[in-house]
């Protein structure tokens, strides 16, 4: 069996055909069309642990947000949410609740697929060299498995465990990925576009290119760094991110 997807979406057509589409892949899949079902099942502390949860935002109870939240309270597995056409503070939103990436809707099924593979592809297997070369990763010459500390910042990249000052950081798996990415460039300016490629496959770059600007505030909000002077994360004004080593 798969790994185990839950699926939220208050419309039953589309709710189905994602269900078949990934039943097709060989996930597990468990559907729920409104919030308050899903809420109960995400909070059932006897029941499987998902691997990832695709959540509608709008819903009948409990919304999409509220389920983002929830999960974030207990867990790290990826988030994909579902937002309506334009809707750009549904996405921020979501965002900075903790999700790894958002859909649009009107969306092609398959292109859902391949960002619930990518989120699965990270989230199972960080650390992996073979994994990043898969991926097109770039190393910047460090062995896979080591300990990454710059600052008061310690990355243990096999456990997916960060601490700043000892106190320890909870990130979501693409916040991880990002920091890494940064942490590994060792200074060089990586862009918005190559941080997005690395993390979730370049063919969807144009629909979800904001998303990386709202990881990263997030990810200076959760280690407390400014952004007007950061310790940490700085920005390159047309260029991009780093962290200088």
């Amino acid at each position: 069996m798969g790994e185990r997807i839950v699926v939220v979406d208050d419309e039953r057509e589309i709710c189905d055909l994602v269900r078949v589409y990934l039943e097709n892949e060989g996930f597990a899949v468990e559907s729920f069309y409104d919030g308050d079902a899903a809420l109960a099942r995400l909070e059932d502390a006897g029941a499987p642990r998902p691997d990832l949860a695709v959540l509608d935002v709008m819903l009948p109870g409990a919304d999409g947000f509220e389920l983002c939240r929830k999960i974030r309270e207990r867990a790290t597995y990826p988030v994909i949410m579902l937002t309506a056409k334009g809707e750009e503070v549904d996405k921020i939103r979501g965002l900075t609740l903790g999700a790894d990436d958002y859909v649009t809707k009107p969306f092609l099924p398959l292109e859902l697929v391949a960002r619930i593979k990518a989120q699965l592809r990270r989230y199972k297997r960080y650390g992996s060299e073979e994994d990043a070369l898969e991926e097109g990763a770039p190393h910047y010459g460090r062995k896979p498995g080591e300990v990454i500390t710059y600052a008061g910042l310690v990355m243990d990249i096999p456990a997916h465990a960060c601490t700043l000052n000892e106190r320890p950081l909870n990130l979501t798996p693409t916040e991880f990925s990002i920091l890494r990415l940064l942490l590994e460039a060792e200074g060089a300016v990586v862009s918005a576009r190559e941080l997005y490629c690395q993390i979730f496959g370049d063919a969807y770059y144009e629909n979800g290119s904001g998303s990386i600007t709202v990881h990263i505030r997030h990810l200076r909000e959760k280690m407390g760094d400014s952004f007007e002077n950061p310790t940490y994360i700085k920005t390159v004004w047309g260029c991009g991110y780093k962290i200088e080593r």
